[in-house]
């Protein structure tokens, strides 16, 4: 089987998934059709949105399908009538057994981490939250139970120790789109062994990424420096950390943290109280004696800034955030 004769239907919403439809694209790869999302309305004109994967696949002049139910019987038929041997699923919903059962060669995601690790939704903010210093990427065969089946093929990479999440994602986007070639050129050579994720050398055992909820947002000052340094790292640009901070006025509101270091702290400070100093600089008392400087802000009803650029036009008088 060559490239042209390999059909090849994409499933895949956000910019993850568009730099792997590109390469798929421009290899040679015959794309029969591309699943995304539907339309959304954003903005305050509620202007309808097309998805990443939408926008590409318009300009690459590929078929398009955007089904709002999975197992309605049109688009089941619609897709059947494409005739692929392979679908390929990045950062999409759950697809039902009727149709990832579909086509003779089987179904593989693409996953953004080192599976059995980080099952689920956010395993680039979960992985960084827990300071993990390896990541990488993942393709597997679908089955029943998500994030489960046989593993084609893994690529491993670093995360460096002032990586965000934008980082991360950004780094596993093009190593998941070089490993996604690889499995199709694999797939059709006829010589790959999936293992199921049991068998993974070392006997990694599966951890959970759940989705992130707006708690897993909100610093608690009584932890240890090194916990909120990381906790900030794998929430950023989005949706950010944050935490209520009071400026010595008695009100209290919500200020975002995107990026911040461990310093030394003021012995006996109590977790949250800020530190200004002379020279611009705002660290906040931890649960373990250090301190975190912040460096990047958004206080509440203002845009993102410096922290030296907050002290600048802010008048604090004994500051602090709500512990928790």
């Amino acid at each position: 089987m060559t490239k042209k004769d390999l059909r090849i239907v994409f499933f895949g919403t956000p910019d993850f998934a568009v730099e792997s439809l590109r390469k798929l694209v421009e290899a040679g790869y015959n794309i029969a059709g591309v699943v995304t999302m539907p339309d959304k309305p954003a903005g305050r004109g509620h202007k309808l949105l097309h998805s990443p994967v939408k926008q590409y696949a318009l300009s690459a002049g590929l078929r398009l399908l955007q089904p709002v139910k999975l197992k309605d019987p049109e688009f089941v038929d619609e897709l059947r009538s494409l005739k692929a041997d392979l679908f390929i699923v990045i950062a999409f919903r759950m697809l039902p057994e009727v149709v990832w059962t579909m086509p003779p060669l089987g179904t593989f995601n693409l996953h953004a981490s080192l599976l059995p690790l980080y099952r689920g939704a956010a395993p680039i903010n979960r992985a960084v939250m827990n300071g993990d210093k390896r990541t990488g990427v993942t393709t597997f065969m679908l089955k029943h139970e998500i994030d489960t089946g046989d593993i084609l093929r893994r690529e491993e990479v670093d995360i460096l120790p002032d990586d965000n999440v934008g980082d991360v994602h950004d780094r596993l986007m093009y190593l998941g789109a070089d490993l996604t070639l690889d499995t199709v050129g694999h797939i059709i050579a006829g010589d790959l062994t999936p293992i199921p994720q049991d068998q993974i050398p070392g006997g990694i055992q599966p951890t959970p990424a759940p989705k992130i909820f707006a708690e897993d947002c909100i610093i608690d000052w009584n932890r240890t420096a090194e916990q909120i340094h990381n906790q900030v790292r794998g929430l950023s640009p989005y949706p950010a950390a944050r935490s209520a901070f009071d400026p010595g006025t008695g009100r209290q509101e919500i200020m975002k943290i995107f990026k911040t270091r461990i310093v030394d702290g003021i012995p006996g400070a109590e977790p949250g109280t800020v530190t200004a100093t002379p020279d611009m600089r705002m660290t906040v008392a931890t649960g373990d004696g250090r301190a975190i400087e912040l460096l990047e802000v958004l206080p509440a009803g203002k845009k993102r800034m410096s922290a030296e650029a907050f002290l600048s036009g802010a008048k604090l008088d004994r500051p602090y955030f709500s512990a928790k």
